[in-house]
């Protein structure tokens, strides 16, 4: 296991477990509630907002059909013109708590499939996020960590922290 502090205002941890030899398990605790989180997870316009990765790269592309069966895409730019792509399938989805999908990258480094599932559970407010990644092997499994995947996401939700307050910010304007 393993645990990264992130930098900000709130001291927000992301933690990383290995649950089997071919799991990659991540946590993360959002102070907004589980509708806010899960709509930033599904909704293209907001997704583009936080879901960049490691410097330099942004969500350029992002296409989503929120249905059992349906797919989405994802294609993430890199400032120096690189492309990595990634698609996928929804197999289950309970709007705002579950989503099971599908993952498939343009370039196959992870030799398959993985299967994505993504928990979200509110107590007072506040919204862990559960994100657990099955790859078609430990050897792939392996390979996704030490890409520095962990990191990328600790950046990503370090910017999904930013896109939630403005949203709350936005919407007690609303009120």
């Amino acid at each position: 296991m393993s645990t990264t502090r992130l930098p900000g205002p709130t001291v927000a941890t992301l933690t990383v477990t290995t649950p089997s030899d071919r799991e990659v398990s991540i946590t993360r605790i959002f102070d907004a509630p589980r509708p806010m989180v899960f709509d930033c997870w599904t909704v293209p316009e907001l997704l583009k907002g936080w879901l960049h990765g490691p410097d330099g790269w942004r969500l350029e592309t992002c296409e989503i059909d929120l249905r059992v069966g349906g797919a989405a895409r994802y294609v993430w730019r890199h400032r120096d013109g690189q492309a990595m792509g990634m698609s996928a399938t929804y197999r289950e989805i309970v709007r705002p708590s579950l989503i099971v999908a599908t993952e498939l990258f343009d370039e196959d480094w992870t030799g398959g499939e993985a299967l994505g599932t993504v928990t979200f559970t509110e107590t007072s407010g506040k919204t862990l996020l559960t994100q657990t990644i099955l790859y078609a092997s430990q050897a792939a499994r392996e390979a996704a960590l030490a890409t520095g995947m962990t990191s990328g996401m600790a950046d990503s939700y370090a910017q999904l922290d930013a896109c939630l307050v403005s949203l709350q910010n936005a919407a007690k304007g609303a009120a």
